[in-house]
């Protein structure tokens, strides 16, 4: 067990690592793409989408090694980048950069046609199942999973879209409660 755990970690590491290149490269290549779009508006202006058909193009022939992990981590590392982009131009956020390796949390995601869950136990492409601490607690439609690791351990978070359960009757309003953030000392007891 020792040996099939280590093994796990590396495919883990190794789908964090393209999910990684790939954020870098469509980074680098929306650079470009804008770039040339501002100084020729005939070109089109780079878009995620586009950036996906553009890996997908080459990653067989200047990419091999991505076809050993799951399609989805270089996939959904450049619609993350599409929503960073989106963040900044409405002002949500800063200019995208570069993800550097050991700088940032390595993480890889999962649309729900990617994965199962079944009890306690998760099926991820290219890996098989893996064993989970604990089973789902939310039942409802599963929108993802991102596998995310810290320190030397791997943890997943799976996204899930709930359905109010009709059964269970909603809380009365109790009143309001306050906070005062002013409050050097939170209790004091007198003797």
């Amino acid at each position: 067990r020792p040996r099939e755990a280590t093994c796990r970690q590396a495919a883990c590491r190794q789908a964090a690592g393209t999910a990684r290149f790939a954020y870098n490269w469509a980074l680098a290549n929306w650079n470009a793409q804008y770039q040339a779009w501002q100084a020729d508006n005939s070109l089109p202006k780079p878009t995620q989408a586009a950036l996906r058909r553009q890996l997908n193009a080459i990653k067989r022939e200047q990419f091999p090694w991505m076809l050993n992990v799951t399609k989805n981590a270089p996939q959904m590392a450049i619609i993350q980048l599409g929503k960073a982009f989106n963040n900044f131009f409405a002002g949500r956020a800063k200019y995208p950069v570069f993800k550097k390796k050991g700088k940032s949390r390595d993480s890889f995601e999962l649309s729900n046609d990617q994965f199962s869950v079944e009890g306690s136990s998760l099926r991820i492409p290219h890996l098989g199942w893996v064993r989970m601490r604990e089973s789902l607690r939310f039942s409802g439609k599963i929108i993802s999973a991102t596998i995310s690791r810290t320190a030397q351990k791997w943890f997943v978070s799976i996204s899930v879209e709930t359905v109010e359960n009709p059964h269970l009757k909603k809380a009365e309003n109790q009143g309001v409660a306050g906070v005062d953030l002013g409050v050097k000392t939170l209790a004091t007891i007198f003797a």
